[in-house]
């Protein structure tokens, strides 16, 4: 997996491994900045797609590929799949 960076994750797509409470998408609708600029960033506020819930994890668990995955995947397909238009048959 890429190298993730705490202040460039804000907007970015992730989907859960496993759904939490019946929710698979997420958003990172916040990076929560310290109180003192001195220390670094530790959390975001993920939220679901589908209900608006919002949740508070730690950054570095978004870097755990057995919980969470870069991008919005649907169950059942490989994320580095890719079909090529034209050889579609119709």
């Amino acid at each position: 997996m890429t190298p993730l960076h705490p202040k460039k994750l804000l907007l970015t797509k992730w989907t859960a491994v496993q759904p939490i409470a019946k929710n698979k998408h997420f958003l990172v609708s916040r990076v929560i900045e310290p109180e003192s600029p001195e220390l670094a960033i530790e959390w975001v506020e993920l939220e679901a797609v589908y209900s608006k819930a919002v949740t508070r994890i730690h950054w570095r668990q978004l870097q755990d590929e057995t919980l969470w995955r870069r991008g919005w995947h649907s169950a059942g397909r490989s994320p580095s799949l890719v079909i090529d238009p034209a050889l579609v048959i119709q």
